[in-house]
């Protein structure tokens, strides 16, 4: 078979033995076949153009294909491809915990690797859990927000807060007590509630995706809020787990939503960005504190979590990369006209008769419209066909609406993704 005709024939093999993700197969429509993809682009078989408006769930910020980020990658799989990382280290990971370290909040002292966002906040709520029995206590509960989402493995899951997600599984997961999110005008009881919660059970960590809630529809919250929640749980001996899997690495106007924060969170989790959706890796980063919990004569007391690709080398040289682009004049000046352009129809749009809701922070944009629909049924994947159509990759949440897209967006393709919203505005 010609390779053309491999091409065009995609969408048939692939459903032969592909599983896809949040997908219901049964009336699902078949999935568009990508076979390109460059800076804010992707190409389908037939060669039609689409503006990736989300970065493919907010990885490839620094665009697709981008040079700097895959040459590094050709030089280290030829020098060293991987080397597993228990009983052994490598300059790419010892690099990278050095550049991370230097940019996240003061108080990150040690950096754990696994493979994704889940396995981020896992690790993460695993740390807390046994922070506090190698010290005798044994505490079985977190706190999470209503609305949050954290991934898709069990302790992460259980963090989370969206049935859509967790529904099957909710008599399985892990005990945590939830709060709303806090707003200017609710702090004071949640705080109460967070008093309550604190005496009636043995709480081990508090854990939150700071600012912006991404798949409960780019929700923000208080920063001088969280602030205070933050204060008062580390007042309490409660650990505090900030998820920045999709805040992280400038999304929000500063390289990480936690840098808003006056009181820093104890454990973070990092992903997506990290690698600039080059590959799979992921971090989870903690204080010397929690650190020194975990040292023992007793073996026992040691972390003995592990990914067997931890610390895979062709992940840390794309991350080492990515945060060499972060800081760059380009970069940085990209996300500053992003960031204005997002102000700039917010204000457009915050009137329209058929949006409840405009906002933005940073490179993140949400609008929500003034109808009901569920987060995964029909209206909802009409929209979804309505963007696509009209050559723009952006996946509405429910009724929200929202645009994160790579830094080196076009002034013109991001125009395009205006000009497709305000028509949709008006059909």
């Amino acid at each position: 078979m010609k390779d053309s005709e491999q091409i065009k024939n995609l969408v048939e093999r692939d459903k032969k033995h592909l599983w896809h993700p949040l997908t219901q197969h049964k009336t699902a429509s078949s999935p568009l076949a990508i076979i390109k993809a460059k800076g804010a682009l992707l190409w389908d078989e037939d060669g039609n153009e689409y503006i990736d408006g989300i970065a493919s769930w907010y990885t490839a910020m620094y665009g697709h294909s981008n040079a700097y980020i895959t040459n590094a990658l050709t030089a280290q799989m030829q020098e060293l491809d991987f080397v597993m990382f228990s009983g052994f280290t490598h300059k790419p990971a010892i690099e990278l915990s050095e550049r991370l370290i230097a940019i996240l909040p003061d108080n990150q002292e040690k950096i754990f690797f696994n493979d994704n966002g889940s396995t981020a906040v896992e690790a993460a709520i695993k740390m807390a859990l046994q922070y506090y029995h190698n010290k005798g206590d044994r505490r079985d509960t977190l706190i999470a927000f209503e609305t949050g989402f954290h991934g898709d493995t069990f302790g992460a899951m259980s963090a989370s807060g969206l049935s859509s997600y967790n529904g099957p599984f909710e008599e399985f997961l892990l005990k945590v007590e939830r709060l709303p999110v806090p707003q200017e005008d609710n702090i004071d009881a949640i705080l109460e509630q967070l008093e309550t919660i604190a005496t009636t059970n043995s709480c081990a960590a508090f854990v939150f995706e700071p600012l912006v809630q991404g798949a409960a529809g780019m929700k923000f919250h208080s920063a001088k809020g969280l602030n205070t929640l933050i204060k008062r749980c580390q007042e309490l001996d409660i650990l505090c787990i900030a998820d920045e899997i999709m805040t992280g690495f400038g999304k929000t106007g500063k390289n990480f939503a936690s840098d808003y924060l006056e009181n820093k969170p104890d454990i973070m989790c990092l992903s997506k960005a990290l690698t600039a959706g080059m590959f799979p890796l992921s971090i989870t980063s903690c204080t010397q504190t929690i650190f020194d919990a975990f040292l023992s004569d007793e073996v026992a007391k040691g972390f003995f979590h592990a990914h067997t690709f931890s610390a895979h080398p062709l992940g840390c040289a794309a991350a080492i990369s990515g945060i060499e682009l972060l800081a760059s004049e380009e970069i940085l000046e990209r996300r500053t006209y992003i960031q204005k352009e997002h102000e700039k129809f917010v204000a457009q749009v915050s009137n329209h008769h058929k949006v409840k809701n405009a906002r933005s922070l940073g490179v993140i944009l949400a609008l929500d419209l003034d109808t009901k629909m569920d987060r995964y049924g029909k209206l909802r994947d009409e929209l979804y066909q309505f963007f696509m159509s009209r050559g723009v990759n952006l996946r509405p949440l429910g009724n929200t609406v929202y645009v994160l897209p790579p830094y080196v967006i076009t002034n013109k393709q991001l125009d395009k993704i205006y000009t497709t919203i305000l028509e949709l505005l008006e059909t």
